[in-house]
């Protein structure tokens, strides 16, 4: 009997080199740089012509007045003064312009922001007759300009007696702002989970403390994107202010303004001064809000 010695077999993994067609050729990196280079050229000449009239705005304030009335403008001013700053804050009723603005922009953001958390709670947690209905007369609203309703307007608060009083000019406010602020608010209640509430009332809490507790908190970068676009609106608005209110000592701080053009002309330094410190708590305030406003800009107000 014979044995026959076999040679044991390895099991060696076959590779493969597979070719690169050298037809094609992949997007080179100086493409990519040039492409890049173009949108961040456009970048910066979008934010040149958007920051030039706040620039301008500020340079104005701190020129001397002698030089702002010059027929030689430059971009840089030769010298630096606080004299227009110092006229706008000596005018008249300056200090009550400052009570106006505050009384009538904060009333209409709070106010505001409580009816359209409730309304937008409503909208994005029960379903009920005319929902939708109501949903599309949002939308519908905002497409409506103040200045088309203006008569309309004028002679309600006149039958209602609101015509200088403060309280006619924070329900214009507040009405124009709450179509936007509750649809931004819903995005958010709808894309927060129901579980979360059911188990807080499984826990004890009622629909009230549910929402209270942990509806609300997790609503606050909304209500941040809601509130400071109310504040814009009521804070920057001139005409409806300027109709219903008659009074010099009632001015808000845009009617305020016009108190720098009188006969003799315009007193353009102190107009820019005036104008560049109304700017500054809008700008206070979205500084401390920003965080909160961006995630609701780009979370919320974009879905459901």
């Amino acid at each position: 009997m014979s044995a026959t010695a076999s040679a044991p077999k390895t099991d060696t993994p076959v590779t493969t080199v597979k070719s690169v067609p050298t037809g094609k050729k992949k997007p080179s990196s100086d493409r990519k740089k040039k492409s890049r280079f173009v949108y961040n050229g456009i970048g910066v000449v979008a934010f040149v012509v958007m920051i030039f009239p706040v620039y301008w705005l500020v340079v104005s304030a701190l020129r001397p007045n002698k030089e702002i009335r010059s027929y030689d403008q430059t971009l840089w001013p030769s010298s630096f003064t606080f004299d227009n700053f110092a006229r706008a804050i000596d005018y008249e009723n300056f200090g009550t312009a400052i009570k106006s603005s505050l009384i009538v922009s904060f009333t209409a953001v709070v106010g505001a922001m409580i009816m359209a958390t409730v309304a937008a709670y409503a909208i994005g947690r029960f379903r009920f007759y005319g929902r939708r209905a109501f949903m599309i007369v949002l939308i519908l609203v905002q497409l409506l300009p103040p200045t088309a309703m203006l008569i309309p307007i004028y002679l309600q608060l006149n039958d209602f007696g609101a015509l200088n009083e403060y309280w006619g000019v924070i329900v214009i406010y507040l009405v124009s702002t709450l179509p936007f602020a509750t649809w931004m608010i819903r995005g958010f209640v709808i894309n927060i989970p129901k579980e979360l509430e059911e188990s807080a009332m499984v826990d004890g809490c009622t629909q009230m403390g549910a929402f209270w507790r942990i509806i609300f908190p997790l609503l606050a970068p909304g209500l941040a994107a809601a509130s400071i676009y109310s504040l814009i609106n009521a804070w920057n608005e001139y005409l409806l202010a300027y109709i219903v209110l008659q009074d010099n000592d009632k001015f808000t701080l845009n009617v305020w303004l016009t108190n720098f053009t009188t006969a003799r002309g315009v007193d353009y330094g102190a107009l820019m001064a005036a104008s560049t410190m109304i700017a500054i708590p809008v700008v206070i305030f979205f500084m401390f809000i920003q965080k909160k406003m961006a995630t609701g800009l780009t979370s919320g107000a974009v879905k459901g």
